[in-house]
């Protein structure tokens, strides 16, 4: 099956991130050292780093989200564990979200499975974050969309989503497993975002900047360490987004 597999973060304290992903956020311990929620979803390996995590604006590594159905209650869950997270806000017609950071600053996203105001009276809620977080997405950052993308498909995603930010100056593009459709073959329709949120799988996010300002890291420094991802169809790696074919 193909799927986005383990997302790899060096870090100051691995103990210290798998007691708070799993403590704070749900996760479990998964048998091989990571972390994750399980089912199709990434799970994360924390590797040991040799500086403090220092995040830019030009990293290839920005954001993980979590989606979830109900991101008041998580916000308030948050909250009642000491995380400072931001409110709840509809941003433009991407999605109605919140932010807070993990122990070493690693930026983490939260996403409701519906836009604000939209989410139906009988939309289940269930047990844990925000009634049921999962590993959503891994928003990476890329200065070269017209010659990742190919590649990006050549591993066998299928474009879900196209999301133009233009005041913020990037665009957002979305790829998830073929086995999945988005409700419309328009990939800027509106109704394909938060269909791509309440998927029970994890969605690789590019955020193309139109500033062409993305850098890599240091192997040693901490930050993002690499994306490994399974059931790929035969080809290359795409360094430029460390991504391993596994």
């Amino acid at each position: 099956m193909l799927r986005l597999d383990t997302l790899t973060l060096r870090v100051n304290d691995i103990d210290a991130q798998r007691q708070f992903y799993c403590d704070v956020l749900g996760m479990h311990r998964l048998p091989d050292g990571r972390v994750g929620y399980g089912g199709a979803e990434c799970g994360l390996q924390f590797e040991q780093a040799a500086t403090a995590y220092d995040p830019h604006p030009s990293d290839t590594y920005w954001k993980i989200a979590l989606s979830v159905p109900d991101i008041e209650l998580a916000v308030r869950q948050l909250r009642e564990q000491g995380i400072a997270v931001s409110d709840p806000r509809q941003f433009r017609d991407v999605g109605y979200l919140a932010h807070f950071a993990d122990p070493e600053g690693f930026a983490i996203e939260l996403i409701d499975h519906w836009f604000q105001g939209e989410r139906p009276a009988d939309h289940a809620v269930g047990e844990g974050l925000g009634g049921g977080a999962h590993l959503s997405l891994i928003t990476l950052r890329c200065a070269d969309i017209a010659t990742l993308e190919p590649q990006v498909l050549a591993l066998g995603l299928r474009p879900y989503s196209v999301q133009p930010v233009a005041p913020y100056g990037f665009t957002l593009y979305f790829y998830g497993s073929p086995d999945h459709t988005p409700p419309s073959a328009d990939l800027n329709a509106i109704e394909n975002r938060p269909w791509t949120y309440q998927r029970r799988e994890t969605v690789l996010e590019l955020q193309h900047r139109a500033d062409g300002q993305v850098a890599g890291r240091v192997a040693d420094d901490a930050g993002y360490g690499g994306l490994q991802v399974t059931g790929a169809a035969p080809g290359e790696d795409i360094p430029d987004l460390g991504i391993t074919l596994t």
